[in-house]
């Protein structure tokens, strides 16, 4: 691939470049006109276009098994392999719902058979996501599974995330939150402000996330476990996540398109 712009964050790499690639693998990348053409090499003019390495997206919702209909792993990971996404992480909102060795398993062996990426599979934290009782993390992770998440579904009580988290520690796991107060919430469609009053309609406060997220980073203080925050929208939770890097506590986040391009 000639003349293409090649983007690569783990090498500082933004600039115009040749690749060269083999039997599936990126054997040279030079400046332009450095590779010396071969017998049989295929060459494509990358001018206008960017190279860069596959595109992992840590929050996909498969719905298979039982939901198919609204998308499935084939159809899934072929429409994340058309926007540049070589792995992809499907949460547990399936039915049955990926709370059990059994589901996880299913979900591995079609994701082998049928899959156009890489797909890590993110098992539930509760049975049902009814958070009242622990999935059977165990298992799961013994089928692949590479993290927990109710996703979705807020895990309120406190004592059950704790636990939760020491296992998530104990299998070398990390636990991904939903964070969002659903009694705060309550049937609230929007953000809580001046326009939902004008519009009518119920609105979520700020404090449903932030409330949850500090909750989140205290019980990673006290267990250890690696926690990853869902969606982040507001700019008092991301300020906690700050705070919880700077003191060194193993917590990340992320944030959709639409939290960083709207507001309300």
């Amino acid at each position: 691939i000639k003349n293409v712009r090649i983007v690569d964050p783990s090498q500082r790499m933004n600039a115009e470049g040749d690749i060269w690639i083999s039997d599936g693998r990126v054997r040279a990348i030079e400046k332009p006109g450095q590779i010396p053409a071969k017998p049989g090499m295929r060459v494509i003019d990358g001018k206008g276009k960017i190279a860069m390495p596959g595109l992992i997206d840590l929050h996909v919702h498969l719905r298979e098994p039982g939901l198919e209909y609204k998308e499935s792993i084939e159809t899934g990971t072929l429409a994340a392999a058309a926007g540049g996404f070589s792995s992809v992480a499907c949460m547990a909102n399936t039915s049955p719902v990926n709370d059990t060795p059994y589901v996880t398993a299913y979900i591995r062996e079609k994701a082998k058979a049928v899959a156009a990426c890489r797909v890590h599979i993110v098992g539930a934290v509760t049975r049902g996501l009814k958070g009242e009782e622990l999935a059977e993390i165990g298992g799961m992770i013994q089928e692949g599974a590479i993290a927990l998440s109710d996703d979705g579904m807020p895990v309120m009580n406190s004592y059950l995330m704790r636990k939760a988290m020491d296992y998530a520690k104990a299998f070398g796991v990390p636990l991904i939150s939903h964070a969002e107060d659903s009694n705060l919430v309550g049937k609230g469609v929007m953000n809580e402000s001046a326009l939902s009053n004008e519009l009518g309609l119920r609105g979520i406060p700020a404090a449903a996330e932030e409330i949850l997220v500090a909750r989140e980073i205290a019980l990673a203080r006290l267990t250890k476990c690696p926690v990853h925050i869902q969606h982040i929208s507001t700019a008092i939770g991301l300020e906690h996540v700050r705070r919880a890097k700077d003191d060194g506590l193993p917590v990340t986040a992320e944030a959709s398109p639409h939290h960083l391009m709207l507001t309300e």
